[in-house]
């Protein structure tokens, strides 16, 4: 216990703090589908959670995991997205409740929730925060909002801490993922297990930080944005067919063992098996292994970058 608390001590230390807030990136993307007539209003796609949800860590609107999906789905679906980014930084499961007030009144078509990371770190109950966690996907539920989840993630990625803590914050952090799971199934919502937001990848690769090496780096909210966008498409009906053998891989499996699988395995995907049967959806989920391909205006390279009006003046202004 001592060797894990001078860890600890030492790691908050070598983490560096980010000054200022996460970009603001609310606005409406897909430019390109504007609708003359207004018969199709934009989609509302709202994002809660903690500061990772928020886009703590990059410079730019566009770069925030919420600009990237916003960009990302109106690029899939051809129409409109509105972003309403109600995450704050530092947010606990604890928090959901006043954030889904906030974004209800604007009737959200689909929501994802970025939540664990400070549930960990701060100790707070397990048993409580995936409670609070279905609560506030139940909410949404009930308003007609789909829900897309992106579990806990993987804190023993994370540079500052050394072992053993790093093998207790990861070991943390895939119960409190595989918790999260259930209580999201549950609820009618699906997951997406961020897990070391791609495994290896973030491990090895410095760049995929911000300054802080704690939060994820413009590069690596493309990456774990990549891995939310399929099934945030799914859960609206408009990805791609993966019909064919080389598509993905996907299982039926109780819900505690889809959780416990998807923790351990970046990327992965659960849903309730049949939502239209609530009992066997309670039982059993789907468990998905879903193409990811690259995101409809990631990066500024491709000149495709959807960027809100709000923020283009700003960006000119500055």
């Amino acid at each position: 216990m001592g060797l894990l608390l001078t860890e600890t001590r030492l790691a908050v230390r070598a983490v560096g703090l980010l000054d200022g807030d996460p970009p603001k990136a609310d606005g409406v993307y897909g430019a390109a589908f504007a609708d003359p007539l207004e018969i199709e209003p934009p989609l509302v796609l709202a994002f809660l959670g903690d500061s990772t949800a928020a886009g703590l860590g990059v410079a730019r609107g566009h770069e925030t995991p919420g600009a990237l999906l916003a960009a990302g789905l109106a690029s899939v679906a051809e129409r409109r997205v509105r972003l309403l980014n109600v995450a704050r930084s530092g947010a606990r499961s604890a928090d959901l409740a006043g954030q889904v007030a906030l974004a209800l009144p604007h009737r959200p078509t689909i929501a994802v929730i970025i939540i664990g990371a400070n549930d960990v770190t701060r100790h707070s109950s397990a048993a409580q925060s995936v409670r609070q966690l279905g609560e506030a996907v139940l909410a949404l539920r009930l308003n007609g909002c789909e829900v897309v989840v992106g579990t806990c993630p993987d804190l023993g990625t994370i540079k500052p801490v050394r072992p053993p803590l790093r093998w207790v914050a990861r070991r943390l952090s895939r119960q409190l993922a595989a918790a999260q799971t259930i209580a999201v199934v549950e609820n009618g919502g699906r997951t997406v297990s961020l897990g070391s937001l791609l495994g290896p990848e973030f491990a090895a690769r410095p760049e995929m930080f911000a300054a802080d090496r704690y939060h994820p780096s413009s590069q690596g909210y493309a990456t774990a944005a990549m891995a939310v966008l399929p099934s945030l498409c799914a859960a609206l009906d408009l990805w791609p067919d993966e019909a064919a053998p080389d598509a993905g891989r996907e299982s039926v499996l109780p819900v505690a063992m889809a959780a416990a699988t998807a923790a351990g395995h970046s990327g992965t995907e659960v849903a309730a098996a049949d939502p239209g049967t609530p009992d066997l959806g309670r039982r059993w989920a789907l468990v998905k292994h879903r193409l990811r391909f690259g995101l409809p205006g990631a990066g500024q390279q491709n000149g495709t970058t959807d960027i809100p009006p709000e923020q283009e003046e700003a960006q000119a202004a500055g």
